[in-house]
């Protein structure tokens, strides 16, 4: 101990050595700090473990812990390695204690680019938030079965469709903290062999509510009704209709995605709840209204603001507007042209599901008869585009009886 306290406090810039390792290094801008030399076992060489900073650390602390550094070298012990090995563990402990909530915000932001469509975002963020607040500020570690369920149990019965979701969504995340190393074991958000002993089956408990959809004896009259409207959202009402499509795929339309020599109209994968492309036949009585509207020269057949198409609620306001369609919805004249082709027609069931960009047969038998169903689609197509309004500029098609 060849230091003393008064030396320390206006000691000159250097290396000043206390004994047993211990030195105090005086920067030439007068800055100090304790250090403990020693010998590394494994290469031989000199190492610098640093002890703190004068004043913060007093000479009686330096050598307290320079003691302490060899003791751990009489135990074999590297000083250097051991006070990396905790701070790695005091960084794993403390990421550990991440929460759900926060586990849950970082799986979406790193998945929501993936995601096609921007509402889930906003469907996966409603959920968690809605129904996990008994989890949000809970550590990820720390998430069992029993809270799980507890989460759950709440809306499992009333709320079916949205509990199954979500208790997708809550697996997916503890399986991306799993891997992630915030937590380990078992993922306690897992159906099979976990919660299906503890809640119902969803199969059991789900009402299925067909979305409310006209009739399709009443077709005619409602799009006598429908073509009397001349705004941009009741035409694309009426291209739905005629194509036999989704409200999101028909109002999206754009020009480029018309044949018009082939009379076929292409929906890209981005836009088809199947993420595979849907080829539609037009009918003369599409084509008609398809050269009816106003090309403006924008991509979008149906344009809204901003270079996007309009949103789907706009024909759905044109639709209850119309007497007689009070309480039916877009996605509703699905059904209607499905009742009808199975009612009113003696086209194939393969036909009419595929019209409708129902899966239907393998990859290898698609691809092999993909000429002879366009053709067979082409005839559904053109009998319920004369069934819906009559004859539009050609005289082939079925009878609005037939």
């Amino acid at each position: 101990m060849k230091l003393t306290v008064p030396f320390v406090g206006k000691a000159p810039a250097g290396r000043h050595g206390d004994g047993g390792g211990l030195y105090l290094l005086v920067k030439p801008d007068g800055r100090k700090t304790w250090v403990f030399r020693y010998r590394d076992r494994t290469t031989g060489k000199s190492r610098d473990k640093g002890l703190g900073p004068y004043p913060d650390v007093k000479l009686a602390e330096a050598r307290e812990l320079a003691g302490a550094c060899r003791s751990q070298l009489r135990s074999n012990i590297d000083p250097i390695a051991s006070r990396r090995a905790a701070l790695q563990r005091a960084r794993a402990e403390q990421s550990r204690m991440l929460t759900f909530g926060e586990c849950a915000n970082r799986f979406i932001a790193a998945n929501e680019h993936s995601w096609r469509n921007p509402k889930h975002v906003d469907q996966w963020r409603s959920t968690i938030d809605t129904y996990c607040g008994s989890l949000l500020r809970l550590p990820v570690s720390d998430i069992d079965t029993n809270l799980v369920y507890s989460a759950l149990s709440a809306i499992w019965h009333d709320k079916t469709e949205t509990a199954t979701r979500l208790r997708g969504r809550i697996e997916r995340v503890l399986d991306w903290a799993n891997v992630s190393g915030f937590r380990s074991g078992d993922n306690p958000a897992r159906w099979k062999g976990n919660l299906q002993h503890l809640l119902a089956p969803p199969e059991k408990l789900k009402k299925v509510e067909h979305r409310p959809a006209l009739p399709y004896a009443e077709m005619p009259e409602f799009m006598k009704k429908l073509r009397q409207r001349k705004e941009l959202s009741a035409l694309a009402l009426q291209f739905q209709v005629l194509t036999a499509t989704r409200p999101g795929e028909a109002t999206g339309a754009k020009w480029e995605e018309i044949d018009w020599k082939q009379k076929l109209w292409t929906v890209p994968p981005s836009r088809t709840k199947t993420n595979r492309a849907h080829e539609v036949p037009l009918s003369e009585q599409t084509i008609a209204l398809l050269k009816g509207i106003p090309n403006t020269g924008k991509s979008h057949v149906f344009p809204g603001k901003a270079n996007r198409p309009i949103v789907t609620a706009a024909p759905l306001k044109v639709l209850r507007t119309i007497p007689g369609a009070e309480g039916t919805t877009c996605h509703g004249f699905r059904s209607s042209f499905r009742d009808w082709a199975a009612d009113k027609t003696n086209h194939g069931r393969d036909i009419i599901e595929m019209s409708l960009a129902h899966k239907v047969v393998g990859k290898v038998e698609a691809a092999y008869l993909r000429s002879k169903m366009l053709e067979k689609r082409a005839a559904l197509m053109a009998d319920w585009g004369t069934y819906c309004l009559g004859n539009v500029g050609h005289s082939k098609s079925a009878k609005p009886d037939q």
